[in-house]
């Protein structure tokens, strides 16, 4: 395997995933002399178009894994769904960052709240559901509100059902049926926030403002920076997620998603090692953006300044909301990320616009 030692400008960069986060890492890439292999079995892949080379194969293709492996000098991803697997693989050949570990571990609710909990990382209630009566037991000794949630698969609220009337357990159960889930209480917050940290090879790290995010549908619509909270609440927010990428020993970008409780304090929520949609307002506003981060953390690079220029609200653009691009490119506020794909199905993250102004403080 090659070493630890920088990528120099030239060394191509493996991304396991091949949608917009791939295709915005990959731009960030090439700024600074980086090829990019995109690996990604769908028929359609933006990432690809602005990367060097695209294998499409499975996740499950060893041969074709070991292929990609020996043309790339690093390998990274833009997303958790990706088999284990592949990357304990891929790890026999070239550095894999973030490493198999990270990602068995933030691809799995339960796995993932277990391992928060047991390293005294502040996290809801929660219990396993294995079987349909075992959301009986999570109503008896967690209460209602709670939510049902897959163990995998869940993104953009996908894969979970809010539990309050009997009617509703006989629901999830028949959703679920029989995959693996987590029941967690339902948490009473004031506003969701998160953090986007850095963790070098080195373990050197960098972390962008606290942002707020609102959802609609369980899909982000609107990123705030900064969050309208104290300085204390977010010191106490990056602290978080700095320790986790320290325990989970991340090489990349970890995003934290965090509940802010009524009570006043911090929840963690959902991880995730790699860019985040809740970081994109970071491109326009901050010395180093988000993607340039990852590339440097991955590559063994310094991580840049993550300072952030501009205070912003980013929007995403779902679906057909995209067909209002020639606004947003009149409009000399607004920052315009168009992602490539080429189906604007309905709740589809087809770009996003991002929005400055004056740095508040």
């Amino acid at each position: 395997m090659r070493g630890s030692a920088p990528l120099p400008p030239g060394s191509t960069i493996g991304i396991l995933g091949g949608g917009q986060l791939g295709r915005m890492t990959a731009l960030a890439a090439a700024r600074l002399g980086y090829r990019c292999h995109i690996y990604a079995p769908e028929p359609e892949a933006p990432a690809a178009d602005v990367a060097a080379a695209w294998t499409r194969a499975a996740w499950e293709d060893e041969a074709a894994l070991e292929r990609f492996a020996r043309q790339v000098d690093v390998v990274t991803l833009e997303w958790e769904n990706v088999e284990p697997a592949a990357l304990r693989l891929l790890a026999r050949f070239v550095p894999v960052r973030p490493a198999a570990h990270v990602l068995e571990i933030t691809r799995d609710r339960l796995a993932e709240k277990t391992f928060l909990r047991e390293r005294g990382f502040p996290v809801t209630d929660f219990l396993p559901v294995d079987r349909p009566e075992d959301i009986e037991r999570a109503v008896r000794e967690l209460g209602v509100p709670l939510f049902v949630k897959t163990r995998l698969f869940g993104y953009d609220g996908k894969g979970q059902w809010r539990v309050e009337r009997p009617e509703d357990v006989a629901r999830a159960a028949a959703e679920l049926a029989g995959r693996p889930a987590i029941a967690e209480r339902a948490v009473d917050f004031r506003m969701e926030v998160s953090v986007v940290t850095a963790r070098g090879v080195d373990g050197e790290r960098a972390s962008f403002d606290v942002v707020r995010n609102d959802h609609e549908g369980g899909i982000l619509r609107r990123t705030t920076a900064p969050a309208p909270i104290s300085a204390d609440l977010a010191r106490e927010a990056v602290r978080l997620a700095e320790g986790i990428a320290a325990a989970l020993e991340v090489v990349g970008l970890l995003a934290v998603e965090m509940f802010l409780g009524r009570d006043g304090r911090l929840l963690v929520n959902e991880l995730a090692p790699r860019p985040h949609n809740s970081g994109h307002w970071t491109i326009d506003a901050c010395i180093t953006g988000q993607f340039e981060q990852h590339v440097r953390a991955v590559c063994g690079l310094p991580l840049g300044s993550p300072a952030r220029l501009f205070d912003a609200v980013m929007e995403n653009l779902l679906g057909s909301e995209v067909e209002t691009w020639a606004r947003w490119i009149a409009d000399p506020g607004a920052r315009l990320h168009l992602y490539g794909k080429r189906e604007a199905r309905a709740g589809r993250k087809m770009g996003h616009v991002t929005f400055l102004r004056p740095r508040s403080g």
